[in-house]
């Protein structure tokens, strides 16, 4: 998205794909691939980087829902229903709990 930092864009793909309104992280958990359709023959290469949001709420109506059902799943069933190896990696790697500051 021109002009915003991987971190808002992030914001704004939770909204737009599952309602969610919340503050994403500022540092990237992972990178993986995946191949984008883009016809019935023609796929495009892509690069994405995941970034965690912290839900504030959660929207009835948002931009996709017509599109998309969201439900609530372990880390370990979302790394299972996810297409991509590599990010199911980076969804059961993930520890949603705050990091302690060493004294």
């Amino acid at each position: 998205m021109d002009g915003k930092t991987p971190s808002a864009s992030a914001a704004i793909e939770a909204w737009e794909e599952a309602g969610v309104t919340g503050k994403a992280a500022q540092e990237c958990l992972g990178v993986y691939s995946y191949g984008k359709t883009m016809g019935p023959q023609d796929t495009l290469p892509c690069l994405a980087m995941l970034y965690p949001v912290e839900v504030k709420s959660l929207a009835k109506k948002f931009p996709e829902s017509g599109q998309r059902r969201r439900r609530w799943v372990s880390r370990k069933k979302a790394a299972k229903l996810v297409a991509e190896p590599d990010l199911g990696r980076l969804i059961l790697d993930f520890d949603p709990r705050p990091k302690t500051q060493a004294s």
